[in-house]
């Protein structure tokens, strides 16, 4: 026997040679299917390595074509040559074990029925019957409105000839209910899409075949065979008996105690009686005292909003519009101290509550993979009462402190803008995603230091602050009013910083993509700053600028090194003052003075003269600012000086303790 494995590392499959006799004949055994092979197919070719194939035009290339072949041996099985008479042999029934035997024959049996049902599946069909059972099954547990859901209940197949007379005789010998107690009833959707028993079946109906009456119910209703079996009451026995005047209403029961809705069963009545008329009969049912008040409520749709109205006792089923199929909930009725003591005291509101209720699941913004906690909640309540009750489970006092935000379906995760306060009306559409269309079932929070509304007047802005006399980048989290200016923002960071002098100027620039994008002047307003998430840098202005002359220039200086031959940016850019005239020599030393790198170090960094991301080396003679002819725009697109760091693993340890202008910097994070 050689066990085969074919694929990779990751995945595969796997099949069996198995010689079952002396004879040279192997078998495969790929899954279901049982293949003949050769000796040379079983055992040579299952050596794995690479494989040759001749060309089908030698005449063009004389060498072999080569492949690696995905699949080899990892297993042999042998027999010793003295056992194989005793083990390769015949096989005798009496050699097979009892248990495999009946085994092989339940398949076998298995095989043949499936075949047959397979083979005469035309003749058949298909119908579904629901039961008060099934009914008192599903209310309040699967479901809260309307009746059943058919989805759950099993189907009935039979022969499509088969009469429906003989349906409700083998009804009866099943179930063991008399065929003149039984009675079908069609289903139907209405026009507020409720689904009821709409009317029984006729006489008629009764005597045509299954595979007939599934044919009118998807001519008529559409749908698949459904019916409803009442069990008909003893003074109902004959279909005859049912008039225009006589209906047949659901009642369900409601525990504003126990918070619990359960169905109690039907009634065939008298669409003339009164609700008051049939009290003894609900009461019994219920197990309440026969005198008990109770308040009886119609269930009449549920979407898109509930609609569930209290009948009036004094006014007979017909006026009160009630008809074959409706459904009447009913309850004690509470007086207004008890009603006090309950969350959903009567049915209409506990409707309300099932209808509108979800489970949310609150995550930490900071770690949004993982579940905080779960809380149930109404569709319907309000974002302050979403936070109350979010801000309760925290143990938080003032829940204005939460920030929300919404949850993105299709990509598993927060959306980029949070929720502001009180924008949002409701939770259904805080958990309703535009665009494309989707529900969901999570939220995002944070714990704010002050009230929402306050830091929602406020800009929010992270700021780089990059020390003149120390090596490092103090990171700080400011907060202006809007409508503030650069100028505002330079005010309030001079209280929280060193400066290296008392009247120090401030630069105010961004980076983007590790290349100076932009540069702030003090007038502008902060509203117009390019994206609020991305640190703005802020850096003394060195006095040398202060006295540069009319021909000198600014430029910005970035860092890279060659990836593949293309450049790679790193680190934080910084302006440079070159001054007219300056040879490449000149600048180098007053960088490394700049950076107090040492000789070996420097010695490999390469200096280059840097436009739209293509670098032109330049030698120590090279006048600089020769190359810079453009006039001082600040962009993504502008000509910069490029300094190459070529030995990028050896690098790191050494700027690790270096100053602003590294590839690593020491920062700290001040809030």
């Amino acid at each position: 026997c050689v066990l085969v494995h074919s694929g990779g590392v990751s995945g595969g499959h796997y099949y069996a040679f198995i010689r079952p006799t002396l004879s040279n004949q192997w078998y495969k055994f790929d899954d279901e299917r049982v293949t003949k092979e050769d000796m040379k197919r079983a055992l040579e070719e299952q050596y794995g390595g690479e494989e040759e194939l001749p060309h089908t035009n030698p005449g063009l290339n004389t060498n072999p074509l080569k492949f690696t072949k995905y699949s080899n041996a990892y297993m042999l099985v042998y027999i010793r040559e003295s056992d194989k008479e005793k083990i390769v042999c015949d096989l005798e029934e009496t050699d097979v074990s009892e248990h495999l035997k009946t085994r092989l024959r339940k398949e076998d049996e298995d095989k043949e029925n499936k075949k047959k049902e397979k083979a005469e599946a035309h003749m058949f069909t298909t119908f579904k019957v629901a039961r008060d059972h099934d009914l008192a099954a599903q209310i309040g547990r699967d479901m809260f409105f309307d009746l059943v859901d058919y989805e759950k209940i099993h189907p009935i197949r039979v022969l499509k000839d088969m009469p429906f007379n003989q349906v409700k005789e083998e009804f009866s010998k099943e179930l063991g209910i008399p065929v003149h107690s039984q009675r079908f009833w069609w289903w139907s959707k209405r026009q507020n899409n409720t689904y009821r028993p709409t009317r029984p079946l006729t006489q008629q109906e009764e005597s045509y075949t299954v595979g007939q009456l599934k044919d009118q119910a998807v001519r008529v209703h559409g749908s698949e065979l459904r019916l409803y079996l009442e069990v008909v009451q003893e003074n109902h026995l004959t279909l005859a008996s049912k008039t225009k005047d006589d209906i047949l209403l659901f009642f369900k029961l409601y525990d504003p105690e126990k918070e619990e809705l359960r169905y109690v069963g039907s009634l065939f009545l008298k669409a003339s009686y009164k609700a008051s008329d049939i009290v003894p009969k609900l009461n019994e049912i219920a197990g309440f005292q026969p005198d008990e008040d109770i308040e009886l409520y119609e269930e009449i749709k549920f979407e898109p909003n509930i609609m569930c109205e209290q009948i009036d006792y004094d006014v007979s089923f017909s006026l009160n519009q009630l008809v074959d199929g409706d459904i009447l909930c009913y309850q004690k009725r509470c007086s207004l101290d008890i009603t006090d003591q309950h969350r959903h005291p009567n049915v209409s509101s506990f409707f309300e509550y099932v209808h509108n209720r979800q489970v949310v699941h609150f995550r930490l913004l900071d770690k949004p993979k993982q579940d905080d906690f779960s809380l149930e909640l109404s569709k319907r309540s309000t974002y302050d009462d979403v936070v109350e009750k979010v801000a309760q489970h925290l143990g938080m006092d003032d829940p204005s402190k939460l920030r929300l935000t919404q949850h993105i379906p299709h990509l598993q995760q927060p959306k980029h803008q949070y929720i502001k306060y009180r924008s949002i009306d409701h939770l259904s559409e805080m958990l309703l995603l535009h665009n494309p269309n989707q529900m969901s079932d999570i939220l995002y929070y944070e714990i704010l230091d002050i009230p929402l509304p306050l830091l929602q007047g406020l800009i929010t802005l992270r700021v780089a602050f990059h020390q003149a006399t120390h090596n490092e980048v103090l990171f700080h989290i400011l907060r202006l009013p809007k409508g503030s200016t650069y100028s505002d923002l330079i005010d309030d960071l001079k209280s929280k910083v060193e400066l290296s002098r008392s009247d120090a100027e401030l630069r105010l620039f961004q980076v983007n993509n590790n290349k100076i994008w932009k540069v702030y002047q003090p007038a502008e307003k902060i509203d117009a700053v390019h994206d609020p998430n991305v640190p703005l840098h802020v850096e003394e202005i060195p006095e040398e600028e202060k006295s540069a002359g009319p021909r000198d220039r600014l430029v910005h200086v970035v860092h890279f090194f060659k990836d593949n031959q293309h450049i790679q940016y790193y680190g934080v850019p910084f302006f440079f003052l070159i001054r007219e005239g300056e040879a490449l020599s000149d600048i180098k030393l007053r960088i490394q003075k700049k950076f107090e790198v040492p000789d070996e170090q420097f010695l490999k960094w390469k200096f280059a003269y840097v436009a739209y991301n293509r670098p032109d080396y330049l030698q120590d003679s090279d006048i600089v600012l020769s190359r810079f002819q453009q006039k001082n725009i600040y962009g993504a697109w502008e000509q910069s000086l490029g300094l190459e760091h070529s030995d990028m693993p050896s690098k790191k340890p050494y700027m690790a303790n270096q100053n602003r202008h590294s590839f690593e910097k020491p920062v700290k994070i001040y809030n």
